[in-house]
């Protein structure tokens, strides 16, 4: 890995370190590092810090080679972000509905590189309620080694609601298998109007909330009163927020965005469709110039 890259996951790591009280609760936070490896790479001292830690870091405080690469703020980024920042200020809970690829996760991360007090969590279907209490308490920056699972459960409502606008994001929400599903109203009612809850999926969830609803399943009911009985659905992505990213990413010639436009229209506009366009097209670019 060259210099260059280290000072970007180093600036990138100073930010996130940033986000918390101390850097000993940063480090608790992040899988694998301990406090000090973190003092070592923001002191500049690298010569120990092998390419695997390297490595795991840049997965994991985001900076992930998006030097290149410009986020465009589309229409339906707009609208999550009012999501986030409505959950955030007033302490409330909102269940976010978009299709793969239009965004989701790349707004989600930002806001929270972005914002104090703002975790992150994403999903699987493997997941386990231990999983699930061990990761948001990892992110808060919560040990939780030889506790069970209650113990846990209650340091990470101690440490929430002393925090001023704390906001937790569940990406990929509907991944939740049932057993961790409704430990989330557990969650949820240590923590009404005292932390801010988001989650993230596809239309999917729609379909799971109706045939929960309609057999009466288990914590379905009340986890749709938590949402207000709604899901905030996100607008689909259109031609102009693909013509934004093509334009904030170098890609300015009309012809070659029309043909961006043509190519991605039959994939509803995913975004990462569109950066594979877009990435074509700038090495294309750069061939012809190469040849002239």
């Amino acid at each position: 890995m060259e210099n260059r890259q280290k000072e970007e996951i180093r600036e990138a790591l100073r930010r996130y370190v940033a986000k918390y009280p101390s850097q000993n609760k940063a480090a608790q936070s992040l899988r694998g590092t301990s406090a000090a490896t973190l003092s070592a790479i923001l002191g500049g001292k690298w010569e120990n810090i092998s390419a695997d830690m390297w490595r795991n870091l840049q997965a994991q405080v985001g900076d992930m080679g998006q030097a290149e690469w410009r986020t465009a703020e589309t229409t339906a980024s707009q609208e999550m972000r009012f999501a986030l920042e409505d959950a955030q200020r007033w302490k409330n809970v909102t269940w976010v509905v978009g299709e793969a690829g239009c965004g989701k996760t790349t707004t989600a991360r930002q806001y929270e590189a972005e914002h104090s007090e703002v975790f992150y969590i994403l999903c699987s279907e493997d997941m386990r309620r231990g999983d699930f209490i061990r990761d948001i308490a990892r992110r808060i920056g919560i040990r939780t080694d030889g506790q069970t699972l209650r113990d846990s459960l209650d340091a990470i409502t101690v440490a929430l609601v002393q925090m001023e606008r704390p906001l937790l994001v569940f990406d990929e929400a509907d991944k939740l298998n049932e057993r961790v599903f409704h430990y989330f109203i557990d969650l949820y009612n240590r923590l009404e109007e005292r932390c801010g809850i988001v989650f993230f999926s596809t239309a999917y969830i729609k379909r799971r909330m109706r045939n929960g609803l309609r057999y009466d399943k288990k914590g379905y009911n009340e986890i749709d009163s938590h949402i207000g009985r709604k899901f905030f659905e996100l607008e689909p992505t259109r031609p102009n927020d693909v013509y934004a990213v093509c334009t904030l990413n170098g890609v300015t010639d009309k012809d070659r965005i029309s043909e961006i436009i043509r190519e991605t229209e039959e994939c509803g506009f995913d975004l990462r469709r569109v950066k594979k366009a877009v990435h074509r097209a700038r090495r294309m670019r750069e061939q012809e110039a190469f040849e002239r």
